[in-house]
């Protein structure tokens, strides 16, 4: 441990990485109705990754450095944006499934019942301006960037090296890889193959491998084709997230209502 530092500092890339562990193994990929599906409810899946978030951001705090200060102040503004988003997501997913959890909502959805909604439209445009404030995509971070003016999460993770900063990296590609799961889960369910059927599991993995493969090539050629937005500019961006949230609750509500 440097001097200078808590405990904390030197424990929050493992307990970052636990966290965002613990959500990856609650979000079904290739199969569901695993035996962990029951506990892979959505709440608990934001609760996780914010978790992670949190604990970054204090150890950068606790650093002591102008850098770290700058990224976690940003890292939290942007939480409280993006985290409404999701929990208003979570709320419609809730109203047309009926429950938060994930594997019972990817299973109803992989099933075509509930048909296509205008609500679950703006909820994955929600989702996915949400995910890529989540995980310091363009436009709204750069991970390559090392302009003070500029970086989010690269701010937090300057004082740290070797075993430590391996831990980060290492857990914010899973992020990145629990977040694509994430939006394959609600948003593509299909090919999912039922965990009753081990015969179908290498269809289910050839499938969510080509859903992430997929959701990753459109993620480099949106990165490629966009420029990166000034930071107080983000803030905005999570706000158009957060309204469409609002109106796929709303368009739910009224739909319903005339049903």
């Amino acid at each position: 441990m440097g001097e200078g530092v808590s405990p904390l500092f030197t424990a929050a890339p493992a307990v970052a990485l636990a966290a965002i562990v613990a959500a990856a193994a609650l979000v079904p990929s290739f199969a569901v109705g695993m035996a962990g599906g029951g506990l892979a409810d959505l709440l608990v899946i934001f609760g996780l990754l914010a978790l992670a978030r949190a604990v970054l951001a204090l150890a950068a705090l606790d650093g002591g450095t102008g850098f770290g200060g700058i990224g976690a102040s940003r890292e939290m503004a942007f939480a409280v944006f993006a985290e409404p988003a999701l929990l208003l997501i979570a709320f419609t997913l809730a109203l047309v499934v009926g429950t938060t959890n994930l594997d019972a909502i990817a299973t109803a959805l992989q099933d075509g019942a509930h048909g296509l909604r205008v609500s679950l439209g703006l909820a994955l445009v929600a989702m996915l301006a949400a995910a890529l404030v989540e995980n310091g995509r363009m436009p709204a971070d750069n991970p390559a960037t090392h302009l003070e003016l500029t970086m989010v999460h690269e701010a937090m993770v300057l004082e740290y090296s070797a075993r430590h900063l391996a831990l980060i990296e290492y857990g914010a590609s899973l992020r990145l890889l629990v977040w694509l799961s994430l939006l394959a889960a609600i948003f593509a369910p299909f090919g999912a193959a039922p965990a009753a059927a081990p015969l179908l599991w290498a269809f289910g993995l050839f499938a969510w491998i080509g859903k992430i493969g997929g959701l990753t090539l459109a993620l480099a050629l949106f990165e490629g084709a966009i420029a990166k937005m000034r930071v107080f500019r983000v803030p905005e961006f999570l706000g158009v997230a957060v309204l469409l949230a609002v109106l796929a609750v709303v368009f739910l509500f009224v739909s319903q209502g005339f049903a």
